[in-house]
């Protein structure tokens, strides 16, 4: 049975530059275009050449080798002739092979924001379009407001797309752009605009406002649409736009879909998801959201017992997909639910090799019992939850021991007279027999303290010169001056790219902060094949 074909088009470095917190610089772009182009999407749109020197410089050069690279643009203004207009000069001059010009296709907007006749923004769309294919371009016009457009005006809206349908373009791209369109209003208006435009020809292009944006390009699909527009890990303005990393698997591994179509990426490709998406946020600088279908740390993760001991005897039971489909993995947490079942398939997967009749696994399972009621929250921190069971059997060496430390904050005001906090921690440790002080400051006591204990940690120091802490949480467990504090530290090795969570709590959140400090760097060396003592 031939399949039919669904192109995949990547609005990330242009949509995705919009979203409130995130600014991406020059080599931020170059990066994210080779995720892009590695992962197999058919089309990266590398944003809007002449609109700021910094897109100027990427669009300079190449960007992809197996995606077609495009650039965005506006269609021709009222008034200027086409070969005058310099919007439409500097997307053509890109030397981008591709381009994607956004048009007016709610008459609302013609006439209020283009001052303009209808007549008039149709033939500049013709123009754009005829002048792009003229110049060797593949092209593309976005459909702005087109949901709302047909709503208000079916007649006027279906007339854009014909006519740049009817000048040449290759894609007709339907957005929503408010994102307020429900699935089955955007299956029916994508029927009926396929009536006047190949569904081979049309697209869609969703914001995730009511938070269907996934849900939308997939009826859009349904009702014939054959490219889809979105971004990496559904980032976008507002709300967002149609997440990629849940688009692609649901068509490459769902049956409604895989039968019916086919995209350009390859299975290995696939695999390499999650990798991809954690190692986008990485360039964002941000954690990435363990709940995200597919890709999250918590997709594949089961907490109840009961649900842990179906997930050993047949997986499918409880999972959608295989997680390594997407290069995922199963999780069975540990918490104050967990039997040995929940133990027993997460020691199998850290490499700890454990009889279930050993009287040990019980002596663990109180333990974190234990602890969890104390406020402890393994599931969240499994490297800390590692140490414990490592400890707990006898395979833990020590490696440094800390004998004291001291960390004060001063507020006062300095020589000319700001008044500024200082933080600055003192930290003692013993490391066989012989005792070694540290002192460093820091923009808080946390940060004070972890450069002091990591100042000088003796014969480990090169080892730890590649540990780099990129998340610090803190949550008040209950109320009140003395309340429980639990603190999560998230830390990596830049070296390996591997990334591993430990967890701290006490009433003092700078103990408990020191505390998961310590598990992160007794991790690191542990997982360095130290021996200690």
């Amino acid at each position: 049975m031939t399949r039919d074909r669904i192109y995949l088009y990547d609005t990330t470095l242009r949509d995705g530059a919009q979203t409130n917190g995130i600014d991406f610089s020059l080599e931020d772009k170059i990066l994210v275009a080779r995720l892009l182009d590695d992962l197999g999407v058919d089309y990266v749109e590398g944003g809007y050449p002449g609109a700021n020197p910094m897109d100027d410089a990427f669009f300079a050069e190449p960007r992809t080798t197996r995606a077609t690279f495009t650039a965005f643009g506006m269609t021709k203004r009222a008034g200027v002739s086409i070969s005058n207009d310099p919007g439409v000069a500097a997307t053509l001059g890109s030397g981008a092979p591709a381009v994607c010009f956004v048009a007016k296709s709610w008459d609302y907007h013609v006439d209020v924001a283009l001052k303009t006749t209808l007549e008039e923004n149709l033939d500049g769309i013709r123009q754009t379009v005829e002048a792009a294919v003229a110049a060797g371009r593949e092209t593309m016009i976005d459909c702005e407001h087109f949901f709302d457009g047909f709503k208000a005006n079916p007649d006027y809206a279906l007339a854009c797309a014909r006519t740049a349908h009817g000048a040449g373009a290759r894609w007709v791209v339907l957005c929503d752009t408010n994102g307020g369109t429900l699935p089955e209003e955007v299956e029916r208006i994508v029927g009926e605009v396929a009536k006047v435009v190949p569904g081979s020809h049309l697209g869609i292009h969703a914001h995730d406002d009511t938070g269907q944006a996934v849900a939308n390009s997939l009826a859009a699909v349904r009702a014939g649409a054959r490219q889809i527009q979105g971004t990496l890990n559904g980032i976008g303005e507002r709300c967002g736009n149609a997440d990629l990393t849940t688009l692609i698997p649901t068509l490459m591994l769902k049956d409604a879909y895989a039968g019916r179509f086919e995209t350009g990426i390859a299975p290995d490709a696939l695999a390499s998801l999650t990798a991809t998406s954690r190692a986008f946020d990485e360039i964002l600088n941000r954690a990435p959201d363990a709940h995200a279908p597919y890709v999250g740390a918590a997709a594949f993760a089961t907490k109840a017992g009961i649900h842990a001991s179906a997930i050993l005897k047949d997986p499918k039971t409880y999972e959608h997909v295989t997680p390594e489909s997407v290069g995922n993995r199963r999780r069975v947490l540990v918490s104050d639910q967990a039997g040995k079942s929940n133990l027993l398939a997460e020691l199998a997967r850290l490499g700890v090799a454990i009889d279930k009749a050993d009287p040990k696994l019980d002596t663990l399972l109180r333990l974190v019992k234990e602890r969890e009621a104390r406020g402890f929250s393994y599931e969240a921190a499994d490297a800390s939850f590692e140490l414990l069971a490592r400890r707990t059997f006898g395979e833990v060496p020590v490696f440094f021991d800390v004998d004291s430390y001291r960390v004060m904050v001063e507020r006062r005001f300095n020589a000319v007279g700001d008044l500024v906090t200082v933080s600055e921690a003192v930290v003692k440790v013993r490391i066989d027999d012989e005792i070694r002080m540290s002192v460093a400051e820091g923009n808080g006591p946390v940060n004070a303290l972890d450069s002091a204990l990591r100042k000088d940690i003796g014969k480990y120091q090169d080892e730890i010169a590649s540990l780099e802490l990129v998340d610090f949480k803190v949550r008040i467990l209950n109320g009140g001056t003395g309340a429980i504090t639990r603190v999560l530290i998230e830390s990596m090795d830049t070296r390996t790219g591997r990334r591993w969570m430990t967890i701290g709590v006490s009433e003092n959140v700078v103990d408990a902060s020191f505390d998961a400090l310590v598990d992160s760097i007794t991790y690191k060396l542990l997982k360095n094949g130290h021996a200690g003592r």
